[in-house]
């Protein structure tokens, strides 16, 4: 690693919260996931396709199962023919909102 301010163990420290958000949040659909299921307060896995238009359904499946792990989203199934799941906001997800929120106004006043 090239030598910069960052590279000093207290630096590091300091980061290591950053690069722990960019880890759960990194993928293609993770943000606008989070976003649709936080708007609707609640999404079904085929509602979340449809909306998220050129997502796969292997893709979906996996970053759904990694914000489940997260602890973002919580994963019910409903014992029913034909099975239903539902996703919802977990208490970590619902304290992530403002910050989607902030990202949301940033981007309307900096990109559109």
């Amino acid at each position: 690693m090239s030598e910069n301010k960052h590279s000093q163990p207290e630096q590091l420290a300091k980061c290591r919260s950053m690069c722990r958000l960019q880890s759960v949040i990194s993928g293609k659909w993770k943000i606008l996931i989070i976003w649709y299921i936080s708007f609707y307060k609640m999404q079904r896995f085929n509602e979340l396709r449809r909306r998220l238009d050129g997502i796969t359904h292997a893709t979906l499946t996996k970053q759904l199962r990694e914000l489940e792990d997260d602890g973002f989203i919580r994963r019910t199934v409903y014992a029913e023919v034909p099975p239903r799941v539902e996703y919802t906001l977990t208490e970590m997800g619902i304290g992530f909102v403002p910050v989607l929120m902030a990202m949301q106004n940033w981007s309307e006043e900096n990109l559109l």
